[in-house]
């Protein structure tokens, strides 16, 4: 399904996205050496509550998850780049950390994920790959204009990741959004321009570029969620959402403050 959003609705996808990115940064702010990652899912799910959103993460159960995910937040570390199911882990000086969140609040949902390193060690090489992801998804961004189709998105989301030497992996990528969180067109993170869905006005996206520094093969964990890079390294992962307009695309997930 893919749905176009009218006017109030995309306004309501605004508060939203304000809401996940705010949520984002006070996390990314308490995430220190030691902090838990069960405590992070805690914080995050008081804020959800205390905003009266719903998190669209508790009972979601997809053919490539194990049962429900059963918790507020994706909390990935290091060689985990997806989906990554909260534990009794405590952070490290110099962890990469990945945080992906997603909401509902007044029907719509908006969907965003940070990766940024733990503590005072900021080793280059993980630095490196965070800053592709993010410029990957800032040429996705400026690709997304009405009449521009998912890849010319692809396209310049996998020109940035493939010139900075990362590996791209298909099987999980960019994805509508609006009333659920997932939902059609798919958005790959490389891809050939002029092709597929057309964009218009009102279709909301949530575009994600993630990279594993050396290979494009996931491994599953036992949990049946995490996802991590098949030969150990480290992995980054950088996602907005955002709405298509009549002058090109405006970014829903950024802070309100």
């Amino acid at each position: 399904m893919i749905e176009i959003l009218n006017p109030a609705e995309v306004t309501k996808a605004r508060k939203t996205g304000a809401l996940v990115a705010d949520i984002l940064q006070s996390l990314k702010q308490r995430a220190v050496v030691g902090t838990n990652l069960l405590d992070i899912d805690r914080w995050a799910a008081a804020m959800i509550h205390d905003a009266g959103a719903t998190s669209c993460y508790v009972d979601y159960e997809p053919s490539f998850g194990r049962g429900p995910f059963g918790h507020y937040i994706c909390t990935a570390v290091n060689d985990a780049v997806l989906h990554g199911l909260p534990h009794d882990y405590a952070l490290a000086d110099g962890d990469l950390l990945t945080l992906d969140l997603a909401v509902l609040k007044g029907g719509v949902a908006a969907d965003s994920a940070i990766s940024f390193i733990v503590g005072d060690s900021q080793p280059a090489e993980s630095v490196a790959m965070i800053n592709a992801t993010e410029r990957a998804l800032a040429a996705g961004i400026a690709a997304a204009k009405p009449g521009a189709r998912i890849g010319d998105l692809s396209h310049a989301i996998g020109t940035v990741l493939s010139d900075a030497g990362y590996p791209i992996n298909t099987e999980f990528g960019g994805h509508g959004i609006g009333s659920t969180m997932h939902q059609d067109p798919h958005v790959p993170n490389t891809g050939r321009p002029g092709r597929g869905y057309e964009l218009r006005p009102g279709l909301l996206l949530a575009l994600e570029p993630w990279v594993m520094a050396d290979t494009a093969k996931l491994a599953m964990d036992p949990d049946g969620w995490t996802l991590r890079s098949s030969t150990g390294a480290r992995s980054a992962h950088s996602e907005h959402t955002i709405a298509i307009t009549d002058d090109g695309a405006e970014i829903l997930t950024l802070p309100s403050r």
